[in-house]
């Protein structure tokens, strides 16, 4: 066999805290044919998934010390998604075998097991693992562009759901008042390259100024004003964690800034609108 010939020796990082059991795995695989990176904790395995490149991940699902095999999962689906990951568990009960179907881990490999089936096991997974599509990455305006239908549904089941509002009974509509046009306000707002100091970069918005008169007939508080746009601040972050592997997470900082100056801006403009109304009745 010339060496352009030899197999390529697949990478795994290994992880388990009971000593002897690693090294009997290491010696295991090694003789297999993978070159084998062992750590004892999650916490060095994080770092070796940060600073190394791997091609599967095999890990204890319990662990003594802070972190778990799911932490590690997560890790290196977000990091090394082309990776095989498999789990090693003594009892994996429903609520752990769930989680695990919910990290997308390729395997739950049930305690005792005979090693050598293992390396086999690793073997076979990888031969029919497809690579995986990864998404192209969006800004946060993006994001809620595209999903700002959601972001209005999930808000008003969370405001129904508010003992603080729910004392005003109001239709759907009627409660969803000018939120559709303020978010797509806030996605104009995302939308804007800003290399001003100012604190703010937030524009007078008709629809804020609207969204506070018409709260003011409908019989809203003060405090009630605060408290939605809170629920909008949630659903918004909410709706971004369900996107996270969609994220373009270089420019995440500053776009959540944005969306608390704006969401901010906007309730400013709102209660100076709601007090105006409340000082004139008559001309509201």
């Amino acid at each position: 066999m010339t060496p352009t010939d030899r197999p390529v020796a697949h990478k795994i990082l290994l992880v388990e805290d009971d000593d002897a059991v690693r090294d009997m795995m290491t010696v295991t695989l090694e003789h297999k044919g993978f070159e084998v990176v062992a750590a004892a904790n999650v916490t060095n395995a994080l770092r070796l998934i940060a600073t190394e490149g791997f091609d599967a991940l095999i890990t204890d699902l319990h662990m003594p010390n802070a972190g778990d095999g799911f932490t590690l999962v997560s890790a290196m689906r977000h990091s090394q998604p082309d990776a095989l990951t498999l789990l090693v568990s003594g009892y994996p009960d429903v609520q752990s075998a769930m989680a695990a179907i919910l990290l997308e881990a390729d395997e739950i490999i049930v305690k005792p097991f005979e090693i050598g089936r293992l390396a086999e096991l690793v073997r076979e997974k990888m031969l029919i693992r497809k690579p995986v599509a990864r998404p192209e990455k969006e800004r946060v305006g993006a994001i809620l562009q595209r999903c700002i239908a959601s972001v209005v549904e999930d808000w008003l089941a969370r405001a129904k759901q508010s003992k603080e509002l729910n004392h005003v009974l109001l239709s759907d509509d009627e409660r969803t008042g000018h939120l559709p046009k303020l978010v797509e306000d806030l996605i104009v707002r995302l939308g804007k390259t800003s290399a001003t100091t100012k604190d703010s970069d937030a524009v007078f918005s008709t629809a804020a100024i609207a969204h506070g008169k018409l709260r003011y007939k409908q019989g809203y508080t003060p405090a009630m004003l605060v408290h939605e746009s809170r629920i909008l601040q949630v659903t918004l972050f909410g709706t971004l964690q369900s996107n996270l592997s969609f994220l373009d997470f270089s420019l995440l900082l500053p776009d959540v800034m944005t969306i608390a100056d704006e969401v901010d801006a906007q309730l400013t403009q709102s209660m100076d609108s709601y007090m105006n109304a409340m000082r004139t009745p008559a001309a509201a």
